[in-house]
């Protein structure tokens, strides 16, 4: 039995068996299509993109081959995938075609307390609990950040890191009764900055402490790249609270400090300065609640080889016109390129066209050169930047499509619970409608039949009609003819 299917004005024909293959379907299933069922025409209309049906059809025809056409876009193309209900393997099996990144199910803990805590930790859009855990950390992560900005300020500058001339040497071993010793700075353990710098780090080892425990596996936890970020980001406190604290174990010993002892306290310092300097890596604990930062990492991470040939191609320009500036500049004596180690910073900050003018080519030759190295910057960071850009679209159309997934999945659920009432009234409706609409096509197809039938009766005798008349029109000699 033969069924007309019409999308948009543009109508196919099929077997009603080649639809029952997949009975779970839209159009397989009598009972969803029925819908859209015209009795006057005889035919299932749908108002959907017509050049996608082609793809649709041969789903049906070739018992479950999915092809996306040209010219439908992919988007497009997986909304009628799912207006059509093909199911989620043929949405897999068509997003591994079109290139799609097959996700990773996330492991959980079975032990139900465990699952309860890592989902408020590691998942904010789990509950209002978890994305009031979410906000706290940002907050924290602000906080932590404002402050290490604001500490290098000179209002709020560690005086012991300031630099301290020597005491004058006095005569005699003793010195002289007015010597008084050096005044000691203040403990910077009663520091404002100090005390905000704990709290914040408390809340992170707490953090911390919490997800390690309830995570699902402890050996992938610990090689996860964010986890690393947070213990590399709260590794610098300790090691400040215990410098801290054997220095002020030191003083009352150390009264009258030597050269040495000044030396090795600036040498303290600058390595304090050092580990103070990973602190700045807690901004990348943002990304584990920012979606935008998880993207851009993503698009980095898929881009790796087109940076590499950025860099590469970089590498070489710098090579190139940093030493052609340097023999074009070579005769002048207000050149500023003393060697061609002295000219890449030149060479780079042309082909990025950043061009900060504390070097600069004076002479013809060099001003030539300096043309060709913006000209092939800019040709050179234009190459692989295409191909970064469409990274990066694909990883935020992803991230769309699962948003709107889950806001679909959440709105058919609440459609199910409340039309689940009215389904049974429906059952018996639908079905006196299927053999209404059964018995119409039916009656149709013979009252087909039987116009079909008298159509070429009256043909064929209006066709012997037509001769004889013709025929007595031709021996009629009264009338002027002209056939």
């Amino acid at each position: 039995q033969r069924v007309l299917i019409n999308i948009a004005g543009l109508r196919f024909e099929t077997q009603l068996g080649t639809l029952n293959q997949f009975p779970d379907t839209l159009l397989g299933d009598p009972d969803k299509r029925m819908r859209y069922f015209d009795p006057l025409r005889n035919e299932y209309f749908f108002d959907r993109n017509r050049p996608s049906f082609d793809a649709i059809l041969y789903f049906y025809q070739s018992g479950g081959k999915l092809r996306r056409p040209v010219n439908v876009s992919i988007d497009v193309f997986a909304d009628e995938i799912r207006f059509y209900q093909l199911g989620e393997e043929a949405m897999e099996r068509f997003r591994e075609d079109e290139g799609f990144i097959k996700e990773e199910e996330k492991p959980l803990p079975r032990n139900e307390f465990q699952r309860q805590v890592w989902l408020i930790f590691e998942y904010p859009e789990s509950s209002g609990s978890a994305r009031a855990i979410a906000i706290v950390s940002v907050l924290v992560i602000l906080i932590s950040i404002i402050t290490f900005c604001l500490e290098t300020l000179p209002e709020f500058r560690d005086e012991r890191e300031m630099p301290v001339p020597l005491p004058p040497q006095r005569g005699g071993l003793n010195g002289t009764a007015g010597d008084s010793p050096p005044m000691q700075p203040p403990s910077s353990l009663s520091d404002p900055f100090f005390i905000i710098e704990t709290t914040c780090v408390i809340w992170f080892t707490f953090e911390l402490l919490v997800r390690f425990f309830a995570c699902p596996s402890k050996p992938e936890f610990s090689r996860n790249i964010m986890n690393i970020i947070d213990i590399v980001a709260i590794i610098p406190y300790f090691i400040t609270l215990g410098t801290e604290l054997a220095h002020e174990q030191q003083q009352p010993g150390t009264g009258n400090s030597n050269g040495g002892g000044g030396q090795q306290q600036a040498m303290s310092l600058a390595i304090l300065r050092v580990i103070r300097l990973v602190r700045v890596f807690r901004i990348f604990k943002l990304s584990r609640h920012s979606k935008g930062l998880q993207i851009l990492g993503q698009t980095l991470k898929a881009s790796m080889r087109e940076l590499g040939l950025l860099i590469f191609f970089l590498f070489i320009g710098v090579i190139l016109f940093s030493s052609a500036v340097y023999f074009a500049e070579a005769d002048d004596p207000e050149s500023h390129f003393s060697s061609i180690p002295d000219a890449f910073w030149w060479a780079v900050v042309t082909m990025t066209t950043v061009g900060y003018g504390d070097m600069r080519p004076v002479t013809v030759g060099g001003k030539i050169v300096g043309s060709l190295c913006a000209i092939a910057g800019v040709l050179t960071i234009a190459l692989p930047v295409p191909v970064i850009v469409s990274n990066f679209n694909y990883f935020y159309h992803r991230e769309t499509d699962h948003e709107e997934q889950a806001i679909l999945k959440d709105e058919h659920s609440s459609a199910q619970g409340s039309t689940a009432g009215g389904d049974a009234k429906r059952r018996s409706s639908r079905n006196s409608l299927n053999k209404s609409v059964v018995h119409l096509e039916n009656s149709e197809a013979f009252n087909n039949d039987t116009s079909s039938l008298e159509k070429t009766n009256i043909k064929a005798k209006s066709n012997v009609d037509l001769r004889k008349s013709l025929y007595a029109l031709c021996l009629d000699t009264n009338r002027e003819t002209d056939l």
